[in-house]
């Protein structure tokens, strides 16, 4: 599997940017406040989580973030299943937001082996330049 120069490279981010996508767009018209508000910021932190451990110093601190990710994907179903129940996604927006985050879980389960597998360092211990600019990390 190849490295990761920049987290916009990793599936689990890509699929969970997807998710946090769609989510915005079901709940955008919902009057359900907190309940949208919660969900929105699990969305995120998967996202976020992924991008964060992506930056960090090795394998052991990349790791736990995906699987702090992977825990807001459960969040997220939750949640999913409270807005169903109570009428504010319909059945179509629940199995279609519910399977991303499953397809999301997956791919996450899938980075967090592959790191654990293959000892990955992060960016911070990558080789530096001669002229000490890495420009990986900021443009490819």
């Amino acid at each position: 599997m190849a490295t990761f120069k920049r987290f916009e490279e990793i599936e689990s981010w890509k699929r969970a940017r997807k998710l946090t996508n769609r989510v915005y767009e079901v709940s955008k018209q919902g009057r359900h406040f907190a309940l949208k508000d919660q969900v929105r910021r699990a969305c995120v932190s998967i996202m976020s989580n992924i991008a964060e451990g992506h930056d960090r110093s090795g394998t052991g601190e990349f790791v736990q973030f995906p699987a702090t990710a992977k825990s807001s994907g459960a969040e997220v179903r939750c949640q999913l299943y409270i807005a169903f129940d109570h009428g504010y996604v319909d059945e179509n927006e629940f199995v279609e937001l519910g399977r991303t985050a499953l397809e999301t879980q997956s791919l996450i389960g899938g980075l967090i082996n592959h790191l654990r597998r293959s000892g990955y360092k992060s960016n911070k211990y990558r080789a530096v330049p001669a002229d000490g600019v890495r420009t990986s990390r900021h443009h490819d």
